[in-house]
Formats: C-alpha cells, sequence, structure tokens
C-alpha cells in the first residue's frame, strides 16, 4: 500500500475539490466539500481497496489524510 495510491484513491471520493488540492498534510475535514457523506464514501473506499473496516472514531482521531493512511495501513 502506497501513499501516493491512497491519495489517489482518498481524493476520487470529492467531486468539487480539485484532487491536486488534497496532499498527504491536507487536514481533510478542513475542505469545504467534507462530509459525513463523504466520510461514508471513504469507509467504504477502504473497505473496497484494502479490505479495512474503517470506523467513524478512526476518523475523527485523524487530522490529516497522511493520519488517515497510517491507520488503514496499521490495520493491514
Amino acid at each position: 500500500m502506497e501513499l501516493k495510491d491512497f491519495i489517489e484513491n482518498f481524493a476520487n471520493q470529492f467531486d468539487d475539490t480539485d484532487a491536486s488540492e488534497i496532499k498527504a498534510e491536507t487536514k481533510f475535514k478542513e475542505l469545504d466539500e467534507w462530509s459525513s457523506l463523504i466520510a461514508l464514501g471513504v469507509i467504504g473506499m477502504v473497505d473496497e481497496e484494502y479490505n479495512v473496516s474503517l470506523q467513524g472514531e478512526d476518523i475523527r482521531e485523524s487530522m490529516t489524510v497522511e493520519d488517515l493512511f497510517n491507520i488503514v495501513k496499521s490495520k493491514l
């Protein structure tokens, strides 16, 4: 699992946010488009792409995209 691929998959959950805005250090909850619906999309993407069950708590504890990546990586 590569951070670059995770960021790309994460960015694909957004419709109106340009993928170039999303980097490892991006505080994703500060993005204008971030919502509970996007959070559910991220949980579904992680389950489908990485076969990892992400919890709402995991998202709440994460500040950046890389934080979320590290949580997913730790559950592999």
